[in-house]
């Protein structure tokens, strides 16, 4: 699901829910708030090159950068690879260093803080969706075991390159001062193993995942009146959607763009070792640190719409099963069309605890 596929404002939750809800939106406010005052500090220091500088190398003098961009360096400004020309000072690696602490982490954190911070607001302000009317009682099939498996296997992976890339990013400026420098080595250094290890893996699983689901998620016409209709925060009906609805669909083509953008530049960096330059390198760590962060900050929406936002979207891919009610309001054509392939509870419990192997997915024909 994503954030897109809110809906219209939430009923007043039932009483026995009230408290629990309340206490959950002002414990979400508060992390936001913590977090936001955490990472300002965090910025404003990516956004200081100078600062990283003095700390990272020798300070580097006019003349030897006028020797360097006149092509005028010796052996000692060389790189120690055999007959390498390559300077080890050299103009394309400030303008990497300075695109990324000025601009990208600054950026970045502005994005995923902001998302999380405009996604609070909207649970605060608007609440859970809940289902305009009662359940039913009857199900229809939706996940296979496999599509489940594959989703949750991508999920799991994208959330931990997630926080190994963002500590990578970010988190010098967090735990070295909280745990120490001998912490913090451990730290960083398990991160980078993770995240270069998994992130091939990755790759190949969300292609195949995207491949899975290209069928149902080529562009209709009637996808551009749910977003005219913003997933139905607008006007009184639920906008028409298939199998899957215009937000879905949007998501599905930003990790079919975005997203293998993020993956080729991975491999870029993950293997040096096809002689690529130094300035490919440094470009491909400039793609891939802002289509990921980009994703990561998009993500928010997709995880809160697909779990705590929207009413009956959790169980879908938890348990391949969604309520008659759930798919009529939110994917009335799917339903009319698959309407007939509806089974009770009882049925379901029987099946789940017979020798039934799982039904197709329902999808239209």
């Amino acid at each position: 699901m994503n954030l897109l596929t809110a809906q219209a404002p939430a009923r007043v939750p039932r009483s026995g829910k009230g408290l629990a809800l309340g206490i959950g939106r002002m414990i979400m406010v508060a992390l936001v708030v913590m977090l936001s005052l955490g990472f300002t500090q965090v910025a404003v220091a990516q956004a200081d090159p100078d600062r990283e500088m003095s700390t990272a190398a020798p300070g580097i003098t006019a003349e030897q950068w006028r020797q360097v961009r006149g092509g005028e360096t010796d052996a000692n400004f060389r790189d120690s690879r055999h007959e390498s020309t390559y300077n080890l000072i050299n103009a394309s690696g400030e303008t990497w260093r300075t695109l990324r602490n000025r601009w990208v982490s600054p950026f970045g954190l502005i994005a995923i803080v902001g998302m999380a911070a405009v996604i609070t607001l909207f649970y605060f302000v608007v609440g859970r969706k809940h289902l305009d009317e009662p359940r039913t009682g009857r199900k229809l099939f939706r996940w296979s075991l496999l599509l489940r498996s594959l989703h949750w296997t991508v999920a799991t992976l994208f959330i931990t390159l997630a926080l190994t890339g963002l500590n990578l990013l970010y988190g010098k400026f967090v735990f070295r001062s909280l745990f120490g420098d001998a912490f913090w080595a451990w730290m960083i250094s398990a991160s980078k193993v993770l995240h270069n290890y998994l992130g091939p893996i990755f790759g190949i699983l969300l292609i195949v995942l995207l491949l899975s689901l290209l069928k149902d998620n080529i562009p209709k016409k009637h996808d551009w009146v749910w977003f005219k209709k913003a997933g139905g925060l607008t006007g009184k009906h639920h906008p028409d959607a298939g199998f899957a609805n215009g937000g879905e669909k949007a998501w599905y083509w930003l990790l079919a763009t975005a997203g293998v953008v993020v993956i080729a530049s991975g491999f870029v960096l993950d293997f040096p070792n096809f002689n690529q330059s130094r300035d490919t390198m440094q470009w491909a760590n400039i793609i891939h640190a802002v289509g990921a962060l980009g994703l990561t900050a998009v993500a928010l929406g997709h995880i809160y719409i697909g779990t705590v936002g929207t009413e009956g979207s959790l169980e879908a891919m938890t348990t391949g099963y969604v309520d008659e009610t759930w798919a009529k309001e939110h994917h009335n054509l799917w339903y009319e069309e698959v309407k007939g392939q509806a089974i009770s509870e009882e049925e379901l419990a029987a099946r789940k605890s017979g020798d039934h192997s799982e039904p197709s997915a329902s999808r239209p024909s």
